[in-house]
């Protein structure tokens, strides 16, 4: 193993957990309660507070502010902790907070994730895997972002909504009601602009999968059904494509409704 890069101007508190071939630049601030697995790079100036726990090869870029106290005023100063994967990418100035004791005490975050300049991730937000936040993209507390989901620059996320697996949203979406799995969404509020066909083809989804995704937002926005007979109809075309479960699992457990 290569040892720890440690600038001599950063301030390590004696309780973090650092291992090896970890780099800490120039006044960066590693807090008690911070492990850093290995392979992590934190940026010059960085302040990073725990409990937090950094997966390995994970990258967090100049002036970012990790582990932070959730912006909650019910928030007392109870031990709340911040967890995050592996090769995860922080940019400039992103922040990203700890859990609430009112909710499930931590913020968690899955691997590969790019969180790009100004993004903010608040308390107690589940971050699934592949994940991208554009500039400046920002989620209210108790959001979930599934696995893939890219939002646009400065889309904004309104407390307990939940973003599903494989949707994108256009620059400056304003997001306060459920994103069904698959969907392009955009505007102010968000409303649905069809399935996210180009990202799909990206993932290799076959040309086959994605016409059924597209008969199924036909059943879930156009066809003037119930939202219940459309996601029966759904769950029946999903028989033959499972593609589908996931879109009519996630729309038939929305608590907020869905946009639409």
């Amino acid at each position: 193993m290569s040892p720890q890069r440690i600038h001599p101007s950063a301030i390590v508190d004696p309780s973090a957990v650092v291992a090896d071939e970890v780099e800490i630049g120039p006044y960066a601030i590693i807090g008690a309660g911070v492990e850093l697995a290995p392979s992590c790079v934190i940026g010059p100036h960085a302040v990073l507070r725990g409990p937090t726990r950094i997966g390995a090869g994970t990258r967090v870029f100049q002036f970012a502010s990790v582990g932070e106290d959730p912006q909650d005023k019910k928030y007392a100063g109870e031990p709340t902790s911040l967890v995050i994967g592996a090769r995860n990418v922080i940019r400039e100035c992103a922040t990203i907070h700890r859990g609430t004791v009112q909710d499930k005490r931590e913020t968690r975050i899955g691997d590969d994730n790019l969180f790009m300049a100004y993004t903010h991730v608040a308390h107690d937000c589940v971050i699934g895997n592949n994940v991208i936040m554009a500039n400046a993209a920002s989620l209210g507390g108790h959001v979930e972002v599934q696995d893939w989901a890219i939002l646009g620059g400065f889309s904004i996320v309104h407390q307990f909504c939940r973003i599903g697996a494989h949707s994108f949203s256009a620059m400056g979406t304003v997001i306060a009601k459920d994103v069904p799995p698959y969907l392009t969404i955009g505007g102010h509020p968000a409303q649905p602009r069809g399935i996210n066909a180009e990202g799909l083809r990206r993932r290799a989804f076959s040309a086959e999968a994605i016409a059924a995704l597209r008969r199924a937002y036909r059943l879930l926005y156009l066809a003037n059904l119930k939202l219940a007979d459309a996601v029966g109809q759904i769950r029946e075309l999903a028989k033959a494509q499972p593609e589908l479960a996931p879109l009519a699992d996630f729309v038939a457990d929305s608590t907020r409704s869905i946009v639409r």
